[in-house]
């Protein structure tokens, strides 16, 4: 069985954060979260997997993954010329695919619990498909199934009116037959081949569609408050496993406090009178001066923070440099794009 990982699209809900890299490279909980898509999939034992790429920062995920290797995978890269759409993607993968059953993961979806009872489902089924469902509280964002007597009956994009709760996630079991269905898809309103069509239309010609369903946590991390809430989730999963405290060795002797869940990265310096957490992720070798305070905040690598800053529910991108007032003390909001520096 055969991997595929989107990689594409613009972000642009997600801007500035996305004007020099794939939102896909944003870090959650210090590690890229398409990242965890990898990890997830090759805990399922699938080990050879593409990589769809294009547009701005093609090139730091190839640098990023290479070739799979630090990960324990196999990565052929695959180019998307332009955003065409979920089933455009998955075209291109044709000759990847070989004829073999295969899982499709969207790059920007988190999920918690393990696939692999998944896969091996639908290893062993007849479906020509099978789709991973989820309830949401804003079903019109999304494609969402409607299922009668464990069946679904129906497969619709971003409903106005929508009638069932149930979310189709970013991650897809499919077979070959998928090819043919595209090759026979119209594009939508939008000038993309629509996974959500391609796959209401395989269910029309076949009525063999199985779904499961997602009953812990899911994210699609389509904006600010998405990625600020998977890092929510994230720490608290990985905190209430570790036997340690999350903070790298490099960063350990310093006595500064710290409210778990929260994630330190590398050779960080973090003033003993900061406060770190809860819900804040540190990127690596960022310095972090007196009176400092962060709080469900994403702070990525090489930034530095001085001047008794009050962060909360930020976003912070790479070599940012913030310059408090040290007088004010009220909590600050930031969503920064790399690179830019503030004085308050």
């Amino acid at each position: 069985m055969k991997g595929i990982i989107l990689h594409g699209g613009h972000g642009t809900r997600l801007r500035p954060l996305t004007h020099t890299g794939p939102k896909q490279l944003l870090p959650i909980a210090n590690k890229p979260m398409s990242q965890y898509c990898i990890e997830s999939i090759c805990d399922a034992g699938i080990t050879d997997i593409a990589i769809i790429i294009g547009g701005l920062g093609a090139n730091k995920v190839r640098d990023y993954y290479g070739n799979g290797e630090n990960f324990g995978v196999n990565i052929t890269y695959i180019e998307q010329d332009e955003p065409r759409g979920i089933a455009h993607a998955i075209r291109l993968c044709k000759e990847f695919v070989n004829n073999e059953k295969f899982l499709v993961f969207l790059g920007d979806n988190i999920i918690q619990k393990p696939i692999t009872n998944f896969v091996e489902n639908f290893n062993k089924s007849d479906y020509d498909a099978t789709v991973l469902l989820c309830e949401v509280d804003n079903p019109s964002r999304f494609g969402i199934a409607d299922v009668e007597n464990e069946k679904i009956i129906k497969i619709t994009e971003k409903p106005k009116k929508p009638t069932s709760n149930l979310a189709v996630t970013g991650i897809y079991l499919l077979t070959p037959l998928i090819f043919e269905v595209i090759d026979n898809l119209k594009p939508s309103w939008r000038n993309e081949l629509e996974i959500t069509d391609a796959l209401d239309n395989l269910l029309k010609q076949n009525d063999n569609i199985g779904y499961e369903t997602i009953t812990d946590y899911w994210k699609d991390t389509g904006t600010p408050d998405d990625i600020l809430n998977a890092n929510r989730q994230v720490l608290e999963h990985i905190c209430s496993k570790a036997e340690n405290i999350l903070v790298d060795e490099s960063s350990q002797d310093q006595n500064f406090f710290l409210d778990l869940p929260c994630i330190v990265g590398k050779n960080c310096k973090i003033d003993e009178s900061a406060q770190i957490g809860p819900n804040a992720s540190i990127g690596d070798n960022t310095i972090i001066s007196s009176d400092v305070v962060i709080e469900n905040s994403i702070i990525m690598s090489d930034c530095k923070i001085d001047g008794g800053l009050n962060i909360k529910d930020s976003i912070i991108s790479a070599n940012c440099h913030l310059h408090g007032n040290n007088k004010d003390k009220t909590k600050k909001i930031f969503l920064l794009g790399e690179g830019t520096k503030i004085t308050l």
